[in-house]
């Protein structure tokens, strides 16, 4: 085996062991989900992995998708009452192979009750700086809101700028337009113009999205302005962690999942069953705050490597 490759799997389990150390301090408990669901992740910009159940139409759904993550699930937990979780594992998108993206890769995702999103946020720069600290590195924390990261780095308001002043902030950046909507320029800005600028060992928080960036976030008036209680964390140039202060409203979220599988059935892609079960889970979801942390990402991080396929055991090609 490669000592690169080597030194990779190891600083992995090094990794891991921090991790658990460090929820075990905070009485967060581990906890196990299914990679199977009834169910499928509706965002119109992540596809799932699909197999069938070929034992007795008892045992439920023949038709199950595997995981993007394990969101669903531990909030069903929450629900019930089970107080901070986390989980560490597998989870498949399929569609992108490659230097930047594996179509089976692990997440780290935890939940904390009672907090929102912008004291969850700090937790994970917590984390970040226990990370790198595993490889000698120091972090510098850094905060700011959405609406001023764009102000201060392209000197327009992304909540007020036109879609063709969003064009022409791309610069030199040549992209297809046809069929992209608003919030596809302001992501595209994101990855081309704004994460390149970040410096290599700062942790930087982005939070307060635009609303209609909401996902599974709250909702709520700010300077005049409808914003998603939702943050971003980036190292570098990598964007490690998407968290939320989430909703626990079912009719909205109802409502999210119908307009997410409108967009899909206008593009002309797959069909996924709605969860159910989390929608009627929701109304019991205490006030809480949600996470999810690419591990692969934070480990490049780590170790200085610009391919995804350094910081695995065996990249998708190989696998």
């Amino acid at each position: 085996m490669l000592p690169d490759r080597l030194r990779a799997l190891r600083l992995r389990a090094e990794l891991y062991a921090a991790m658990r150390a460090f929820f075990a301090e905070r009485g967060v408990l581990e906890v196990e989900t299914p990679i199977l669901s009834a169910a499928g992740n509706s965002d119109p910009n992540i596809e799932s992995f699909v197999t069938r159940f070929s034992g007795h139409v008892a045992a439920g759904a023949a038709q199950r998708w595997l995981r993007t993550s394990p969101e669903f699930a531990l909030k069903r937990l929450l629900a019930d009452g089970l107080g901070d979780c986390y989980e560490l594992g597998r989870v498949f998108r399929d569609g992108e192979a490659g230097r930047t993206h594996n179509p089976e890769f692990t997440m780290l995702e935890w939940y904390r009750v009672g907090i929102d999103h912008r004291a969850l946020a700090s937790e994970v720069q917590e984390l970040v700086e226990l990370a790198m600290a595993l490889v000698g590195r120091s972090v510098v924390r850094r905060t700011i809101c959405y609406r001023d990261w764009f102000r201060a780095a392209l000197g327009l308001d992304p909540f007020l700028a036109s879609e063709r002043e969003l064009q022409q902030a791309l610069g030199d950046v040549r992209i297809e337009g046809g069929g992209l909507r608003r919030d596809d320029w302001l992501d595209l800005l994101v990855t081309h113009q704004l994460q390149p600028r970040l410096e290599a060992d700062v942790a930087l928080v982005v939070h307060d999205f635009p609303a209609s960036q909401c996902a599974l976030a709250r909702v709520i008036e700010r300077d005049g302005m409808r914003v998603a209680e939702r943050f971003e964390c980036y190292l570098g140039g990598r964007e490690l962690a998407n968290g939320y202060h989430e909703l626990n409203d079912a009719r909205e979220q109802r409502r999210r999942f119908e307009a997410d599988l409108a967009v899909r059935r206008a593009r002309g892609q797959a069909e996924v069953a709605m969860d159910l079960r989390l929608i009627a889970a929701l109304p019991q979801l205490p006030d809480c705050a949600g996470v999810a942390l690419g591990i692969e990402r934070l480990l490049q991080a780590m170790l200085g490597a610009d391919d995804l396929g350094d910081v695995l055991a065996y990249a998708f090609a190989n696998a």
